[in-house]
């Protein structure tokens, strides 16, 4: 749930979860349905059903595996959380290097290169390794992960405070905050769509992503005007906007009505849609819908 996603956000999402599956059995038992209900609005939904391939997994295999490499190929897992876990867990000696530990490092070698190039990233793997305590590896990497995240920090570097100061190239130039080089990311752009939002009695209109989706697999979305042919625009419900990565969708809720319904969509109770997995966007349009209602009472 960490991987590319903040503490402070992940912490509700986290105790639900454990809450919901309290142990591997449960969870490798579920259905991938049931996983990314749980999951929902947490984003980068391939981790969810990495997580719950890897159970399976593990329960498949009996145990949980001790190895760095039977680590490494559990679905879902990279080289920081195998070094991570084999070293905290297995006492092994394996460097774990995530964000917090890359800015430490580029400062420490004042690193010239872009920290997101791959071979920046392979040349600071490399120098901790050589920095790494055989004896106490977890430790070791703990100790480093909490360095960055609490004096080594982005904007406001606690230089005094920290224990490796001397040794830090980038303060001896006098230029921490130059550190870590960033090649400037590309320019944002944004899409502007309207969703349609289609009631019969308690059902309403939605469609869902295929298998295949590069994007939100087998979640249920809203239908797009743009999909349905002979749509009437009758009423605007709200207005959102959703970014992902850097396009900005700038998103008009309509409610709308339709003669006949297309090859493709299907009629959801409202009353069963906690059930199902419902896109980021989806539940943002339906919650237009809610404050219109709220509104309409005052």
């Amino acid at each position: 749930m960490l991987q590319q996603t903040r503490v402070a956000a992940v912490m509700p999402y986290y105790e639900r979860f454990l809450h919901r599956f309290p142990n591997v059995e449960s969870l490798a038992a579920a259905r991938e349905e049931e996983v990314l209900v749980a999951w929902a609005g947490l984003g980068y939904y391939s981790r969810a059903r990495n997580l719950h391939r890897a159970a399976r997994k593990i329960v498949e295999a009996g145990a949980f595996p001790r190895e760095y490499d039977a680590i490494r190929e559990l679905p879902g897992v990279g080289d920081y959380t195998a070094a991570a876990v084999a070293s905290i867990a297995f006492d092994q000696a394996f460097a774990a290097v995530d964000g917090n530990v890359l800015r430490v490092l580029s400062r420490l070698k004042a690193e010239p290169a872009d920290i997101q190039a791959g071979e920046t990233r392979k040349r600071l793997q490399g120098f901790a390794d050589e920095l790494l305590d055989p004896k106490r590896p977890g430790d070791f990497n703990q100790a480093l992960m909490e360095l960055g995240a609490t004096v080594c920090l982005p904007k406001t570097p606690q230089c005094s405070s920290c224990p490796v100061a001397t040794h830090c190239e980038a303060r001896k130039q006098n230029r921490t905050n130059e550190y870590p080089v960033r090649v400037r990311k590309d320019a944002r752009h944004e899409v502007r769509e309207t969703l349609c939002y289609i009631e019969r009695g308690d059902r309403v209109l939605f469609w869902q992503r295929p298998p295949e989706s590069r994007r939100l697999a087998g979640f249920w979305e809203l239908p797009l005007a743009t999909q349905l042919d002979g749509a009437h625009l009758e009423k605007k419900l709200g207005e959102f906007r959703h970014t992902i990565v850097n396009t900005t969708y700038c998103i008009n809720v309509m409610q709308a009505s339709l003669g006949r319904v297309p090859a493709g969509f299907e009629w959801l109770s409202t009353n069963k849609l906690h059930e199902v997995p419902l896109s980021t966007t989806a539940k943002k349009a339906l919650l237009c819908l809610t404050e219109q209602v709220g509104n309409e009472k005052k």
